[in-house]
């Protein structure tokens, strides 16, 4: 089995509360078809670069995996059959790493940074 993390964008008009379940729909998946899950962050709605579907807004999810082809494939069907994702990427990686991802700590340091003023 090998690590990626996957990465999607759901529809700007649906909720944070069903951005979740829809993280956790994506967990049992996972978990069912044999892979491992590691951990998962909510990034926030975000700006899109460019508009996707007419939306120029997004919520972003990430979800760390440790996987077969199989288990990729049935998860890559199933969002492109989804109506609430927009777009979604899986990068294999050599490890995953227990410290928050780029984003998310950027978020932290403009806060502390704000703190401070």
């Amino acid at each position: 089995m090998a690590l990626y993390e996957h990465v999607f964008i759901a529809r700007p008009d649906i909720s944070p509360a069903q951005v979740e379940s829809l993280t956790e729909e994506l967990k049992t998946l996972i978990e069912e078809k044999g892979g491992k899950v590691g951990k998962t962050e909510y990034w926030g709605l975000r700006n899109l670069a460019y508009r996707v579907h007419k939306h120029r807004k997004g919520h972003y999810g990430l979800i760390d995996i440790d996987a077969n082809g199989d288990v990729l494939n049935e998860l890559d069907r199933r969002q492109r059959l989804s109506d609430d994702i927009i777009r979604h990427m899986t990068v294999k990686v050599d490890a995953h790493t227990e410290e928050q991802s780029a984003i998310l700590s950027k978020k932290d340091d403009r806060r502390r940074r704000e703190q401070r003023r």
